[in-house]
């Protein structure tokens, strides 16, 4: 049976009746009944960490079983752990003194892995894996994160609070085919929570997320299907009351995925979630590209309810359109009275009067009233179109709309000339501008072709489900980061690594310097996970952390777009499209740092002996520019303070006056490693007052283990 937290918290209740008590209570509030979206909130998830050294006071699993009760470390003799049970396999606590000194289990330390609860404090930090610098010293680094999301996040606090301009994330669907991990299990189509599982796990990550978007402007992008967006559209609304959530459906397999006896599905969703001032941006209309001409719209209203006599048709605009035998407007008459018939309009020579009226002779408007349509005709954007002698209207009217002439009139588009009946030969001159509609159905989205055959051009022979239509993705971060040339564009569900290759296109066009902060976790799927077991390999075995999606997927798609050679040094063959057509073998001028999410013990991080652990995510919040200022070589090589181009580290504090003298005037960040408030506080006041100055370790800790901050 499912535990939640309350059942949880329950068990750490030593009185009996007392417990009892609180599960009476309990049982009666959970039968009052609930609006909104209700679900359980199931026991925090944990995360099990292979490459962590297991400590005494760690929380141990055995590395081999899945439903494997958790420990406590009381002692290491030999390689021989001393191991007290806190938690049975269905995470219930077990109570103190149930387990004596004599009875304590021991265990081989390569038999057991650390594991970290989500309701724990963790101390996060980076350690490189390896970069790529095509991008120049000035740009900034897009940043790849191998490691669980949701720590990710917690460390992203320190980094980038407030900071963040766009969301986007791809999470797992929910479908039921064991796509994704709860508590190291798969959740397929039979677990009765699966539902709530899921929406437990989203509701942890979004509201971390929400303590990383701007406040002020910012967007949250999240795609889904079918099966969970009724859902999540709920847990959106309510996680994000103060925002705009909107929904598009997008075609992604126009030709429909096969399920007997049911619709084929060509679609998906995508939510928008908008905060502050942030407004869905415009994208270009297709139709009205530069070198486009300027189109026509016909004269005569469309719609009956403006039919000649209504109330919504008015009595202006019926009026008489005089055209010569030259198929040009000699004159544009007065309106008619309604119930005068049009024979009684008056009569021009030589010229044919047109009237708006439809080929079933209702007689309809005009589209302007007559002093109106004289004006722009003066400006030649009024023209006569085909002529049908047999038809009750003879001749076709046509003209610019208001929002047509204004394109000409602001430089959108230009007259380039008239014709020979006078009316005007416009063309546009740049893209013109358009609100885009709430359905997607464009073959640049197509997933199969620009998503997963994209994907083999890059990494060939190398699988990864369902990835993402590059250009999709493209397309919805650029309405809302086009006019933001240096946004932070995150994504902790960043799979196969689409939006880092999205970003980078976007900045292509339009010399952007825009950042991508990607987190993946290096998981391998059930079926690899079956047969690696199989050959006596277990995560964290150099064999099996090779196929995990960070290592056989993520990065080096991420190398192969950026370098535009396989993994294998091939040039990578195709051409991109739509947007910007290039080759693919070009690669982009763009940074990238690989990095592995460490856990830290806060003693090493107090005592200044983790520091370049730590190092990288001060790199992080000053930027991303540059090289990453790492520990001292000797810490007893005093003085020592280091400046880059965007950020400074004080080590010593008794050298903060040369440290202040060599700021370059290009650095916003500066970082003061003191115990002393007094001299952070003095060192602070010295420098200019738009520059961020964090206390270390002490700013770093308090995010983390508020109770571990100094005042």
């Amino acid at each position: 049976m499912i535990r939640s937290e309350l059942d949880v918290l329950l068990e750490k209740v030593q009185d009996p009746a007392l417990r009892a008590d609180l599960r009476s209570q309990i049982d009666r509030l959970k039968e009052r009944r609930s609006f909104g979206l209700v679900f359980e909130r199931h026991i925090p998830e944990r995360v099990r960490l292979p490459q962590h050294p297991v400590r005494v006071g760690s929380h141990v699993v055995n590395r081999d079983e899945v439903d494997s009760p958790t420990f406590e470390v009381l002692g290491i003799d030999g390689g021989v752990a001393a191991l007290s049970q806190i938690q049975d396999a269905e995470g219930a606590y077990v109570h103190r003194g149930e387990h004596e000194v004599g009875g304590l289990e021991r265990g081989p330390l390569e038999s057991l892995v650390v594991i970290s609860d989500f309701d724990e404090p963790v101390v996060p930090g980076l350690r490189l894996l390896g970069s790529l610098e095509r991008g120049g010293d000035d740009k900034p680094y897009h940043v790849v994160i191998k490691g669980e999301n949701h720590h990710a996040l917690e460390a992203l606090r320190f980094t980038h609070a407030g900071k963040v301009d766009c969301i986007y994330i791809d999470p797992p669907y929910n479908s039921g085919a064991r796509d994704w991990k709860y508590n190291n299990d798969y959740v397929d189509e039979n677990d009765a929570y699966r539902h709530s599982k899921w929406l437990a796990f989203m509701e942890r990550r979004l509201k971390l997320a929400r303590t990383l978007l701007n406040p002020d402007d910012s967007v949250l992008i999240v795609t889904i299907d079918e099966k969970e967006y009724l859902r999540l559209g709920l847990l959106l609304e309510q996680t994000f009351p103060e925002a705009v959530v909107e929904m598009v459906t997008s075609v992604v397999n126009p030709r429909g995925r096969h399920r007997p006896g049911r619709f084929a599905r060509s679609e998906e969703y995508i939510y928008f979630v908008l905060f502050g001032r942030a407004v869905v941006g415009t994208e270009a209309d297709e139709d009205f590209v530069a070198g486009a001409g300027v189109p026509w719209r016909t004269l005569r209203r469309s719609d009956a309810a403006s039919a000649r006599g209504t109330a919504k048709g008015g009595p202006a605009q019926f009026y008489p359109i005089y055209v010569n035998k030259l198929g040009q407007i000699e004159e544009i008459g007065k309106a008619l009275p309604i119930g005068m018939p049009r024979a009684a309009a008056p009569h021009r020579p030589g010229c044919t009067a047109v009237f708006p009226i439809r080929d079933s002779g209702l007689e309809m408007n005009w589209g302007l009233i007559a002093p109106a349509l004289r004006e722009i005709h003066a400006r030649g954007f009024v023209r006569v179109g085909r002529h049908t002698p047999s038809k009750p209207q003879q001749f076709e009217i046509s003209y610019f709309t208001a929002g047509k002439i204004s394109d000409i009139d602001s430089g959108a588009a230009v007259n380039l000339g008239r014709r020979d009946d006078g009316s005007a030969i416009a063309q546009y001159v740049v893209d013109k501008r358009k609100s885009p509609t709430s359905t997607w159905s464009k073959p640049s989205h197509n997933a199969e072709v620009h998503g997963t055959e994209l994907l083999a051009a890059f990494v060939p022979g190398r699988r990864f489900p369902f990835p993402k239509s590059l250009y999709a993705v493209e397309d919805a971060l650029r309405l809302f980061v086009r006019h933001k040339p240096e946004a932070i564009v995150l994504d902790f569900f960043a799979g196969s690594g689409t939006t880092v290759h999205a970003v980078a296109r976007l900045n292509r066009q339009d010399g952007g310097r825009r950042q991508s902060i990607m987190v993946t976790n290096n998981e391998v799927s059930a079926d690899e996970a079956k047969d690696l077991r199989a050959r006596g390999l277990r995560p964290g075995d150099p064999d099996w952390e090779a196929l995990g999606i960070f290592e056989h997927v993520t990065r080096p798609r991420v190398t192969a777009a950026i370098t535009g050679k396989t993994p294998e040094g091939q040039p990578v063959a195709g051409d991109y499209k739509y947007a910007d057509a290039f080759p693919m073998a070009e690669g982009f001028e763009e940074n990238v740092a690989f990095y592995e999410l460490r856990y830290l013990d806060p003693d090493d991080v107090d005592l200044g002996s983790a520091f370049d652990d730590i190092a990288p995510l001060m790199w992080l919040r000053a930027g991303a520019t540059g090289r990453v200022v790492g520990a001292p070589v000797e810490q007893r090589a005093l003085p020592q303070y280091v400046w880059t181009g965007r950020y400074g580290v004080l080590f010593n504090e008794d050298r903060w006056r040369r440290f202040l003298s060599e700021r370059p005037e290009s650095a916003c960040t500066a970082f003061i490693v003191t115990d002393s408030p007094t001299t952070f506080a003095g060192v602070a006041a010295e420098l200019p007052t738009d520059m961020e100055v964090v206390r270390l370790p002490d700013s770093y800790l308090s995010i983390f283990l508020p109770d571990r901050g100094r005042a």
